[in-house]
């Protein structure tokens, strides 16, 4: 569907290493057997609500979660050596599990069809699998959610899916992950000093975008009979992704520090350093500002309806702790603290204004 996503990125070294999605299986009951059993858990209750078929397309897409979601902790997270302090494991399963369910739970699990779940499930471990690919700043879709769209596609035809009896799912995981792109500048960028996880205070989601963006590359793409739902599904995934913004405020403000934690490594600069100090206070104030009250807009009204009453009760507190930021840092002049002094007195006022 998007040109040239399909064989620009061919499997990495943890993609070869690790292609059976049995042995991905009994590395997540060594290590996290509460996954195996949340995983039982949403199969029940999909098969409860809408039978057999989907009960089957969970089977499948549960050998899918396995595979995906092992190589992203051994890539980037607790089970490999690269650890990233926000995309890795744990931000698939807050999607997987807190953000599924509740949506589950206030609208109802009729609110959504059965494969509509089986796919949003499948986007919160598979949109995150690629986190160290180069910039291509002349295509819309940002490269790690490209070549995390050509892994996903060969782990859906490794697990049983069909390109043909399940395009519809090819279609809508590939145009979930493209919206899901944070960043999609026009201009060139520096391949050397980029740091992904600095876009998201510097532009908003792709998914509002897509249609546009599609038509551009592929004008015939309105004769996709799949397409329609695949971009209304990307609506809700790209909600699903950055619903920190309406989730509890601890829970919101501890989505930003890991992504500073990140945005630090990433950077080549050492948390417990003088050098992160004043780059960590920007991030989590001027930064968290820019993000939450101009770039992030919900893009469904599944998003808006869940998670829309959060948003609005954090608005005032997500001032007040970058007021008690700068505030707690304004007399130090720089070198004077660290960036691990700007986590714990975040930490404490976070605790405070809770």
């Amino acid at each position: 569907m998007i040109e040239g996503l399909q064989h620009s990125f061919p499997p990495d070294a943890v993609e070869l290493a690790l292609d059976d999605p049995a042995r991905a299986r009994a590395e997540i009951a060594a290590r996290r057997s509460d996954i195996l059993a949340l995983f039982q858990r949403r199969r029940g209750l999909l098969a409860e609500h809408f039978g057999a078929l989907v009960a089957d397309a969970w089977d499948r897409a549960e050998s899918a979660l396995c595979l995906s979601l092992a190589r992203l902790a051994i890539r980037h997270g607790r089970f490999g050596r690269d650890y990233h302090h926000y995309h890795n494991e744990e931000h698939a399963l807050e999607i997987l599990d807190r953000r599924i369910e509740r949506v589950m739970r206030e609208l109802g699990i009729r609110a959504l069809g059965g494969l509509d779940w089986v796919a949003l499930t499948l986007f919160a471990t598979c949109h995150d699998l690629r986190q160290r690919e180069l910039v291509d700043s002349g295509h819309p879709v940002g490269s790690n959610e490209a070549a995390s769209i050509a892994e996903t596609e060969r782990i859906l035809d490794r697990c049983g899916f069909d390109r043909q009896r399940d395009h519809e799912l090819y279609v809508a995981l590939e145009i979930m992950i493209a919206g899901s792109t944070f960043d999609a500048r026009p201009t060139p960028v520096d391949r050397s000093t980029f740091n992904t996880a600095e876009v998201v205070t510097t532009t908003g989601p792709l998914a509002p975008h897509l249609a546009r963006e599609i038509e551009r590359i592929n004008p015939a793409w309105r004769h996709e009979p799949s397409l329609d739902r695949a971009i209304r599904l990307a609506l809700i995934a790209s909600d699903l992704d950055t619903a920190n913004v309406g989730e509890s405020f601890v829970e919101l403000s501890d989505s930003g520090a890991r992504l500073a934690g990140e945005r630090e490594m990433r950077a080549g600069r050492v948390i417990e350093s003088a050098e992160a100090g004043p780059t960590l206070l920007s991030f989590l104030t001027t930064g968290q500002e820019r993000y939450f009250f101009e770039l992030h807009r919900f893009c469904s009204d599944v998003g808006e309806r869940v998670f829309g009453p959060g948003k609005a009760a954090n608005a005032d507190k997500v001032r007040q702790i970058s007021v008690l930021l700068r505030e707690r840092f304004k007399d130090r002049p720089a070198g004077s603290f660290t960036g691990r002094d700007v986590l714990d007195a975040q930490h404490e006022l976070v605790w405070q204004l809770a």
